[in-house]
Formats: structure tokens, sequence, C-alpha cells
């Protein structure tokens, strides 16, 4: 009997069937946990990913202790667009991952925009 993909994973698969990262323009997916946001930079052709962070890295984890997750979300997607910038790319291809473009994640995108990101 086959399982069925339901919810979140359903949204999941029908996104990434249509998105692709590329060296030159990777896909910046997000994971969304309870406590923590991660964002990472994939390039698709070779698997590999480009640029991470999140609220447990070095450089956003004592900001994140200390605010709401939102502002935590801002954080990690500054963090990631500079990390990015630094190594020459300048656009991304957004994968919000199934969850709703709102709250934290809207939060982290609109902060890689800002940051110098094109989506």
């Amino acid at each position: 009997m086959a399982m069925q993909i339901v919810g979140r994973e359903r949204r999941k698969l029908r996104i990434r069937r249509k998105l692709s990262g590329t060296a030159e323009r990777p896909r910046l997916t997000v994971f969304r946990s309870a406590k923590h946001i991660y964002a990472q930079a994939v390039d698709d052709v070779t698997g590999n990913s480009v640029a991470h962070a999140s609220t447990l890295t070095r450089e956003v984890r004592p900001v994140a202790d200390d605010v709401n997750k939102t502002e935590a979300a801002k954080k990690v997607g500054e963090t990631v667009a500079k990390l990015l910038i630094a190594k020459g790319i300048k656009a991304v291809v957004f994968d919000r991952n199934g969850y709703l473009y709102h709250g934290r994640i809207q939060a982290l995108a609109d902060a890689a925009r800002k940051a110098g990101l094109e989506f």
C-alpha cells in the first residue's frame, strides 16, 4: 500500500518540480522548526550547498537568543545574503519549501532582499 503524501510535503514537491538552482542562480531553501530557522543556497546541478546560515550559526546565535523568532529570521536572511554576495552571487531562486509565504519565511526573504539579493 502506497503512503499518501499530504500537507506541506505535497506543496514542497509541487514547488520543487518547478524550481531548480544553478551555480549562477542557486536555490535559496528555507527550513523552519519550532525554535529555529535554517537557510541554505543549493546548486542543484552539482548538488552542492553554496552557503548556509541558521539561528544556530556563530554570527546569528548571540542575536537570536535575545530577540523573537521573526527578528531572528531577519538576521538569518541578512547573514545568508552577505555570504552569497561575498561569493559573487547576486540572484537566487527562493524555495519556501512548502511553507506559507508569511511570518518568519517572509521576514527571512525580505531581509535577504534588503541586504542585496535579487529573487
